[in-house]
Formats: C-alpha cells, sequence, structure tokens
C-alpha cells in the first residue's frame, strides 16, 4: 500500500499488514551482508533517508583505545553507553545522557575521543534524563533524580539548579531567546520559565482549555522556532500535543496504536527546518516522520528489519545540521546529506544511531 502526502515528499511504500507491522516488515534496500548502503523507504521508492553509522563509545569513532592511550600517553577514554536517554549537539561535540552511569558521556567528534561531563559538588548530577544547549553553550539538564533543571556554563561550571525537590519532575527542557520550556512529569504539563530570571510565567495547558489539550505524561519536548510551536510527546495520552509557544493548543498528532501515524509509547520527538516532525516510539522501534498537518509521511528503522538501522528500544532523537561534514565520508556515493538524524537506543550495541536526510537531487 502506498499513501501519497505531498507532491513535494515522500510515498510511504512496503507496509505490511498490521500482524506483522513494526515487525517483519524491512524498509532497507539491502541487507548487511551484501551492500554497505541503507535507505528508508525500500525500493522503489525513492530513499529520503540513510542509516550512516551507530556508536556506543569513542572505539566504534575510529578512536584507538586501551594500551595504545597507555604507550601514547592520552587520557583513559569513558566507558561504553549504558542506557541513554537525551543528546544534543553543540560544536563539535556530542552529548549523551547515560541514565545508568548517572552522568552525561561527551562524543569530541573532531578527536574521536569521549569523556564524562560530570561535576562534582552542589552540581552534582544523580539521574539526567535530557540535556539542552543554547546557542551560548548554556547546558541545561533535567535530572529526575534531583527533580530539578541543573544549568551549567558551556565550560562546565555550575550555575543553578532550577526547582525544589518535590515541586517538580523535569524531565525535557526546551529553549528559545527569552524562555525555558520544561516538561514536568509530575504535573502534567509544561512549566514555562524566563531565561532571565527563571520566575515562572505560566504553565501548559492553561486551566480552561478543552480536554483535548490536556497532558497525561509529558516526557518530551521540542520547539519549531520556524513555526512557533512547541511539540510534547503524551507518553500516557500515546499522543504528541502541538501547542503555540503561549501555550495555545493547535492540534493532535497520532493516537494509541501499532499502525503507521499511531503511537504505543511515543518518547522523544524532534522537528527540522522545514517544520517536519520525527517521533520516536519505544513500543513498536521506530521513528515516525509527519508534515506540519500531523499526517504520516515515513517510519524508518524498526527492529527485526536488518542489523544496519535498526533502532533498539529508542528513546530520544534529534535533528541537527550543523554537524553534517563529520559524517559525509559515511554517504552512499552520488548522494547528499542536507541533515543528520540522531537517535539514541537503550538496548543494543547500537546506542547511537546516525542518520542522514538526503537533499534532492
Amino acid at each position: 500500500m502506498k499513501i501519497n502526502i505531498k507532491p513535494r515528499f515522500i510515498k510511504v511504500g512496503g507496509f505490511c499488514l498490521l500482524l506483522t507491522l513494526f515487525n517483519g516488515c524491512s524498509t532497507t534496500t539491502t541487507s548487511k551482508s551484501t551492500q554497505p548502503y541503507t535507505f528508508f523507504p525500500s525500493a522503489p521508492d525513492q530513499p529520503r533517508i540513510q542509516y550512516l553509522t551507530a556508536f556506543a563509545s569513542d572505539a566504534d569513532m575510529g578512536k584507538s583505545t586501551g594500551f595504545a592511550d597507555f604507550i601514547t600517553g592520552e587520557q583513559k577514554s569513558a566507558d561504553p553507553l549504558v542506557k541513554p536517554y537525551g543528546i544534543a549537539l553543540h560544536e563539535g561535540n556530542i552529548f549523551v545522557c547515560d541514565t545508568v552511569s548517572g552522568m552525561v558521556e561527551v562524543f569530541d567528534l573532531k578527536k574521536n575521543h569521549a569523556s564524562y561531563f560530570s561535576p562534582q559538588g552542589e552540581g552534582k548530577l544523580r539521574l539526567p534524563i535530557n540535556i539542552s544547549i543554547d546557542t551560548d553553550g548554556t547546558r541545561y539538564v533535567a535530572d529526575t533524580g534531583r527533580q530539578q533543571v541543573m544549568i551549567y556554563r558551556g565550560d562546565g561550571t555550575f550555575i543553578e539548579a532550577l526547582g525544589k525537590k518535590d515541586e517538580m519532575k523535569p524531565v525535557d527542557v526546551g529553549i528559545t531567546t527569552d524562555r525555558l520550556y520544561i516538561a514536568d512529569l509530575k504535573n502534567h504539563c509544561v512549566k514555562v520559565f524566563s531565561k532571565a530570571d527563571h520566575k515562572l510565567l505560566f504553565t501548559i495547558p492553561a486551566d480552561g482549555q478543552n480536554s483535548q489539550a490536556r497532558l497525561l505524561s509529558p516526557t518530551n519536548l521540542t520547539i519549531d522556532k520556524n513555526g512557533g510551536r512547541l511539540l510534547v510527546s503524551d507518553t500516557g495520552g500515546n499522543v504528541v500535543q502541538v501547542y503555540d509557544l503561549d501555550g495555545k493548543y493547535l492540534r493532535t498528532i497520532g493516537r494509541a496504536g501499532v499502525a503507521p501515524g499511531l503511537f504505543a509509547r511515543p518518547k522523544g520527538v524532534a522537528v527540522d527546518r522545514q517544520g517536519l516532525a520525527y517521533v520516536v516510539d519505544a513500543a513498536t522501534q521506530v521513528v515516525q516522520l509527519f508534515d506540519t498537518e500531523g499526517r504520516l509521511l515515513l517510519f524508518f528503522g524498526q527492529a527485526g528489519a536488518s542489523t544496519r538501522g535498526e533502532v533498539l528500544l529508542p528513546a530520544a532523537v534529534k535533528v541537527d545540521y550543523d554537524h553534517v561534514g563529520y559524517f559525509q565520508k559515511f554517504v552512499a556515493p552520488g548522494h547528499q546529506i542536507e541533515y543528520l538524524i540522531l537517535v539514541t537506543c537503550q538496548f543494543g550495541g547500537q546506542k547511537v544511531s546516525v542518520y542522514g536526510f538526503l537533499k534532492q537531487q
């Protein structure tokens, strides 16, 4: 079955029957054993996304470790990721929250080396779940163990802990020029603070909005700065809620189910410069792509399809335009990458999977 959404974009091809959906329905063009490249969707549809690579440690990035580090006197590498969740990129570094180690692992793409961001003292992390980084390098870490958002300068210096114990359970942070949007799992809302003085401005959804606007278990959020939208994945409601940046409800993407366009356990959410939304479903183990009207365009990465490009217990997703050059060597001949899509996985060896969205030729 094929679904035509927009002439500009993608035909969703190769959907399997409902009983085998997200399980045995491969959207890859080849197996790992026969070809080095994996594309989504499968032939004969035009490929739109290429699986590039995956890593869990600096050894996966081509960095020699162990005895070689001892001989050269280089700094000991960080241990491989165990159970990653949130991810952020900034100035050649990939920051990944590891919920088992209780630290943020930093992958330096220039040096192919991993290290830990593990502040001590009053800024010590306990259970970092998501990290967001402002344009000036300021780091905001949603720490569910501390029940606070931990704020650090670009050099890692601790600034402040936003929130008090038992007041909220922050799980993600969105940043604009003057506001912080914090997904609060404890109070079933998004709290909006002034970035300048960290005073609470309002909550989303606001009192009096209709039941469609409600949030049951907001777990991840992202901000569409070009479109002026806030997208919140509601794991408890099996939907993604869309609001404007002042909290007005706009629409709901998806509903409960295990079919294309539906969600069984939505988690990570990201948006590209065109306003297209990427939503992780941890239960069906795919990333689904929607247009600005909430219509499904494509899904990719489902477990069991292939050892290349699959996602196992996916958690977070991030779209990035600034670090394409570091992954250009993985691109298939005759293709160009417009931007990167990074997905964290909590099981298997491919803890951070990297995909490239292909440019129109």
